[in-house]
């Protein structure tokens, strides 16, 4: 029988991919970067592996009957030890390096072809869980205003020339005017900043709305970015009106829990139909 493998970062997603999985009775392999535990502080049948030892992973997946993968939670590029560089991945290293060179979407077309050529097919989040992304709607109680709306329209044109720039998956705009854009910090960094000028009291216009889409020519089988709880709390320290993302685009984690916060924040959830 095949399995397939949750290869899992920070945050609350692996978590539920994995029950998902469990509760399916899939065959199911549990894997995560060192660094950036997540699964292995509740679970012990967690397998851990670095970049540095790529090919001893890869080889460990297909003996295990891995046919398929999905990749879940926050990650960061780590540095490498080359002391730790074993001489089957080291043969690998310049392949890696230029694609690492590229920027983040390279890397990440450059990770779905070494898994392929090991017999691993890459899977989306979205295709463990539909339920995580949202079809076009407004996504709770509290609509955005005509103003909002043309607030996200001039958000998502923004996005549009970030992605294609391989910058972040998210931006603010209020009153027509780009308040923040997300980089290497993301998403938290962004808004708490935003915050803070806020409370700094810098001449900001008011109110505005957090936009957040993946990048036009990513694929969506792997880093497509996500919404929480959280999220909707730093946007309400950020002065802001609502989040609009792009429909069937963006990941909702604990979406039950974020219409509740966003109506009792008084914040509109939008997902809004394109890019």
């Amino acid at each position: 029988m095949s399995a397939i493998a949750l290869i899992s970062g920070r945050g609350r997603l692996p978590h539920l991919l994995a029950d998902r999985l469990h509760a399916e009775g899939r065959a199911l392999v549990l894997a995560e970067l060192e660094g950036f535990e997540s699964l292995s502080a509740a679970r012990d049948d967690v397998l851990r592996f670095r970049l540095e030892r790529l090919v001893p992973f890869l080889d460990k997946l297909q003996d295990l009957g891995v046919t398929r993968a999905v990749f879940a939670g926050g990650v960061h590029r780590p540095r490498l030890d080359p002391a730790l560089i074993d001489p089957a991945t080291m043969q690998l290293l310049p392949r890696i390096m230029k694609a690492m060179a590229s920027g983040d979407d390279g890397t990440l077309r450059e990770v779905i072809a070494l898994m392929g050529e090991w017999g691993v097919e890459v899977v989306g989040a979205q295709d463990i869980c539909p339920d995580l992304v949202a079809a076009p709607a407004i996504v709770g109680d509290v609509p955005p205003k005509a103003a909002e709306k043309q607030d996200a329209a001039r958000g998502f044109e923004i996005l549009r020339l970030m992605g294609a720039a391989d910058l972040g998956q998210g931006c603010v705009v209020a009153q027509g005017q780009c308040l923040a854009v997300e980089a290497l910090p993301g998403t938290d960094a962004m808004l708490a900043h935003l915050a803070a000028l806020r409370t700094d009291g810098t001449a900001l216009p008011q109110g505005g709305v957090f936009c957040k889409a993946p990048k036009p020519e990513q694929d969506r089988r792997i880093d497509l970015p996500a919404l929480g709880p959280d999220t909707l709390e730093a946007v309400h320290r950020a002065g802001l009106r609502g989040i609009a993302f792009e429909a069937g685009g963006v990941l909702l984690i604990d979406r039950a829990e974020m219409v509740a916060r966003a109506n009792a924040l008084g914040l509109f959830l939008w997902a809004r139909e394109g890019a």
